[in-house]
């Protein structure tokens, strides 16, 4: 986990930190005149606004782990131990390939960041909804 956090905390705060460039900086002013803390502006202006951005990100984190391989194979003793991702090659010998098998495999595979992205969908279109300032 720690590997992870050290390498995507830069990905994720480039991308969260243009996300709120681009946000309407006439709703955080708006909530300054009206005598509003930084930190409730932050709460409850510009963290509702960035759900999008969050739910973009947490799919392509979880998609990046998700899809890890080196880590699989290197952390595994066995073919029997090792996750469904990193276990897909060993369907592969020298004169053979239950192709059958791979594609089960990869469908097996490929359900949790479908499921991932469809569980975040409702987030994607409030993002395309946005505009809130005329």
């Amino acid at each position: 986990m720690l590997f992870h956090i050290a390498f995507q905390t830069g990905f994720c705060t480039l991308c969260m930190r243009n996300f709120i460039r681009a946000l309407p900086f006439d709703l955080v002013e708006a909530a300054r005149v009206e005598g509003v803390a930084e930190w409730r502006i932050f709460w409850y202006v510009v963290l509702p606004l960035m759900k999008p951005a969050i739910a973009a990100l947490a799919v392509l984190i979880f998609t990046f782990i998700w899809n890890d391989y080196f880590w699989a194979v290197v952390l595994t003793q066995g073919a029997e131990s090792q996750p469904v991702t990193a276990g897909i090659t060993s369907f592969n010998a020298q004169y053979r390939a239950a192709y059958h098998l791979m594609s089960a495999g990869s469908i097996v595979a490929a359900l949790p960041p479908v499921a991932m992205f469809f569980l975040m969908q409702r987030h994607f279109i409030a993002g395309l909804t946005l505009g809130a300032v005329k």
